[in-house]
C-alpha cells in the first residue's frame, strides 16, 4: 500500500475505528489516542500488514483494543498505588441515553462487550468476529446471547433506578 492509498484508508477508517473504539472504552480521547497509535503502527508494518488476504481494518481495530486494554491495566495499577483519591470521571456524553449505554456496556465482562460491539455497532458478522477474537463461531453466539441478556437487565435495572439529576 503506497502512502497515497494508506491517507485514503486512513481517512475512511479513522472515524469509524474510533467510534468502536469509544465504544469499547467509554473514553473518546482514549479512543482517538489508539487508534492513531495503532495506525502508526500499522504504517511501520505496511508491508505485510495492509498487503495480502488480512483485512487491515480488522488487524487495526486490534491493535488498538489491545492497546486500550494495557492502558487501562496501567492506569487502574497506578491508582491502586495512590488509594483514596477518586479516578478522574470521563467527560459526560451528549444524551442519556448514550450514557446509559456506556454504563451498561461497562458492565459485562470484555468478551461479551467486545461481541456486542463488534456485531451490533460494527456490523461485522459471526463469522468476522470469531475471526478476529481466534474464537469458535459458536462461543461468539454465546457471548452474544448472554451479553444482549446481560445488556437488557442492566439498562432495565438503571431506568428502574433514575440517578439523582433525574429525580430532582
Amino acid at each position: 500500500m503506497i502512502e497515497g492509498e494508506f491517507d485514503l484508508f486512513f481517512t475512511a477508517a479513522y472515524p469509524r475505528l474510533v467510534g468502536q473504539l469509544y465504544a469499547l472504552t467509554g473514553d473518546w480521547a482514549e479512543a482517538q489516542d489508539v487508534v492513531q497509535e495503532a495506525f502508526v503502527r500499522a504504517w511501520d508494518r505496511r508491508s505485510s500488514v495492509l498487503t495480502g488476504d488480512r483485512d487491515p481494518e480488522a488487524w487495526i481495530r486490534t491493535v488498538a483494543h489491545r492497546l486500550a486494554m494495557s492502558r487501562w491495566r496501567r492506569a487502574r495499577r497506578w491508582w491502586e498505588l495512590v488509594r483514596g483519591e477518586p479516578a478522574p470521571r470521563p467527560e459526560p456524553e451528549p444524551s442519556t441515553d448514550h450514557v446509559a449505554l456506556v454504563a451498561a456496556l461497562r458492565r459485562l465482562p470484555e468478551a461479551q462487550r467486545t461481541a456486542i460491539v463488534l456485531h451490533h455497532l460494527c456490523d461485522l458478522s459471526v463469522e468476522q468476529i470469531a475471526a478476529e477474537a481466534g474464537a469458535a463461531v459458536g462461543t461468539i453466539k454465546a457471548r452474544l446471547s448472554r451479553g444482549r441478556t446481560a445488556l437488557a437487565a442492566h439498562l432495565v435495572s438503571d431506568k428502574s433506578h433514575p440517578t439523582e439529576e433525574a429525580r430532582a
